[in-house]
Order: C-alpha cells, then structure tokens, then sequence
C-alpha cells in the first residue's frame, strides 16, 4: 500500500509528519515523501527540512495521498504539474487527503468542486472559491476524498483513515503507541473557543497563509 505525501517549501511541518506517524504504522504501508524535484524541502521558517526522496512522476498511482499545507500552497495552486499529478492520482485512489492549506490545492486541482471540505479556519473562504463548501469541522469525508482542518487536526484524520483501512482495532493501537491523548493547557483550539482578541491577532498576523 503506497501512501504518498507530496512535500514542498514552506510547508508546515506537523501538517506532513503527523499523519505520517500515524499511517507508516499500517500493515504493509509503504510511505513516500515526493516533490516535483526530489530534495530537501524547507518548512515555512527555513529550520526544517524535510527529504523528497522520489519525484512525483515515479510515484503515479499510489492508493492514498496526503495533501500538506502551509505557505508555499499559494504558489502551488498555479503550479500545473503538481495539479496535474494531484488530478491524475486522484483517479485511482483509494483516498485522496488534505491537512490543513493543502485542501487548498485539491480545489485548485478541481478535486472538491461541489464537496463539503475543511482546512484552515483563516482560508475557508478560499475553499468557497474553489468551488467546495466550506466547513468548520475538524476532519471532514465526502466518498475517498477526507480534508482534515488546521495543523494538529491530520492525526485525527490519519487515524480515522487507519479506522478505514485496517479496522478499529489497528487505529486504536496506532494511537495508543503514539500516545495521541491531547489535554492542552487552553481550550483554545479554534476560533469558537479562543478569545476574541486572539482569533483577531491571528487575523491580522496573516496566519491565514499557512
């Protein structure tokens, strides 16, 4: 089982690791990190890279992809052979994912047109745009295709697409060996439950880019 996560600059690093811890995990999985030029790929701050070791031509039909975000999304929503890619894997996958702004570039590919989809809080009306319909929610399924929201939510989807692909009982051991039981110090997770004036600086920072 081929699961491949395309990677690029300035992209956000838990959006790609997080669900990769969860699903090297599965029986059988074979997790490819791949670029349109393979080589290292810096988050958004430069500090960390992350290695595309295949380009995403030699990687042309794998069963499931895994969509990051972050900033360089932008540019890659006019980038041809990465929508391209993302167009003609999709047709023969068996899911086709997104965390955080990645679910940006599934629109720009024409993948969520007329489907319910999240991302981001601060870029869900670009989703709109993209002709999707844009939700809240924290991990959302339309038929194989599952957008997952802001950074931290692609463990919550790559467990319940482990749920899909090997049963609960495998979820459940994925998640108890990467110890995913969450008690942040703030109920501050979105923008329902923060304070108001920190949903605002988020606004104003332009954390909508990531």
């Amino acid at each position: 089982m081929q699961i491949v996560i395309p990677i690029f600059d300035r992209l956000t690093a838990l959006d790609a690791v997080g669900p990769y811890e969860v699903l090297s995990r599965l029986p059988g999985a074979e997790v490819v990190f791949a670029a349109t030029e393979p080589g290292p790929k810096r988050t958004e701050n430069g500090a960390l890279a992350l290695h595309a070791d295949r380009a995403l031509t030699e990687v042309p039909r794998p069963q499931i992809v895994v969509v990051p975000g972050g900033f360089g999304t932008r540019a890659l929503m006019h980038d041809e052979p990465t929508l391209d890619w993302l167009r003609t894997a999709h047709e023969t996958t068996d899911w086709t994912t997104s965390v955080c702004t990645g679910s940006l570039l599934l629109g720009a590919a024409g993948i969520l047109q007329g489907l319910r989809a999240t991302g981001h809080w601060l870029a869900l009306d670009m989703l709109r745009e993209l002709g999707a319909e844009p939700t809240g929610e924290r991990v959302v399924q339309e038929g194989k295709v599952i957008t997952a929201a802001g950074v931290s939510s692609g463990i919550d989807m790559a467990l319940r697409l482990a749920e899909h692909v090997a049963g609960a009982d495998v979820a459940q051991a994925i998640q108890l060996a990467i110890e995913y039981d969450p008690q942040p110090p703030f109920d501050a997770g979105s923008p329902e439950k923060a304070p108001p004036e920190i949903v605002e600086r988020l606004r104003g920072a332009g954390v909508a880019k990531a």
